[in-house]
């Protein structure tokens, strides 16, 4: 992920702890920072800290994902910032409790305008600038949700499973510009999204999340899982009869 000038990443919901975190890991290796959110005051002091800890440049960027009219302006702002090649990040979403999505239409609705549309419009607003500079890598946070729909969180799984689909078309539209596109099926990380729930099997902190991330798009894209046990696993759960899924509690 070299480029003659240090690139620059954008991290799309950088208040996030996995965001948080693949920011220090970009940073230690030299990369410029924009820190897109909407908590401009814990964007302004990421942004001190990174380059303060690392001698990079990093910036806060308003950004809110569900404000769908304003991504193409956002984006062009971020080409303006970037110190080099610009990749991204993106790593925003909500994962309410299904109950809550089953019983409220409008947080279902919430959670497929945070989780896929958002991702989609500010995706399709930064893909001109990243055809535009001939290289660039995105890297797109999913879930192992989104392998096959569980009475647990199925209408979150969905998101993700869209979002997955989108990101295989959004790479061969990208792929003649030399762009990169990675979408990481992530396994629960320890971050706030997590705490409520049950204690989840393969857990990872943040921090080894983001060197795993990082190691992995240097690879090129596709999709990975990450943690890598999730592979076999979720391969077992995608292949189990329908008839027994349906009474599994999982």
């Amino acid at each position: 992920m070299s480029a003659t000038t240090n690139p620059t990443w954008l991290m799309l919901g950088a208040s996030s702890a996995v965001a948080r975190a693949f920011a220090r890991e970009a940073a230690s290796h030299g990369a410029g920072i924009l820190l897109a959110g909407r908590d401009m005051d814990d964007l302004e002091r990421q942004a001190a800290d990174l380059a303060i800890r690392h001698g990079v440049p990093a910036a806060p960027v308003p950004f809110d994902a569900r404000d769908l009219g304003s991504h193409r302006a956002f984006a062009e702002d971020c080409a303006a910032r970037a110190g080099g090649p610009l990749n991204v990040f993106l790593a925003f979403g909500v994962m309410p409790d299904q109950a809550e999505a089953d019983a409220d239409p409008d947080a279902a609705a919430a959670m497929v305008e945070a989780n896929f549309t958002g991702a989609v419009t500010v995706l399709a607003a930064l893909a001109p600038v990243l055809e535009a500079q001939g290289q660039g890598t995105v890297v797109a946070l999913g879930s192992v949700a989104g392998d096959r729909g569980r009475k647990r969180n199925y209408t979150y799984g969905a998101t993700k499973a869209a979002l997955l689909t989108y990101l295989q078309g959004y790479a061969a539209r990208l792929s003649g510009a030399g762009v990169k596109v990675l979408c990481i099926k992530a396994g629960p990380v320890d971050t706030g999204m997590t705490w409520p729930l049950p204690k989840l099997p393969f857990m990872a902190s943040p921090p080894a999340f983001a060197r795993a991330a990082w190691a992995r798009a240097a690879k090129g894209g596709g999709d990975a899982y990450i943690p890598g046990i999730w592979w076999p696993v979720m391969t077992i759960i995608r292949h189990i009869p329908t008839r027994v899924f349906n009474r599994l509690n999982i």
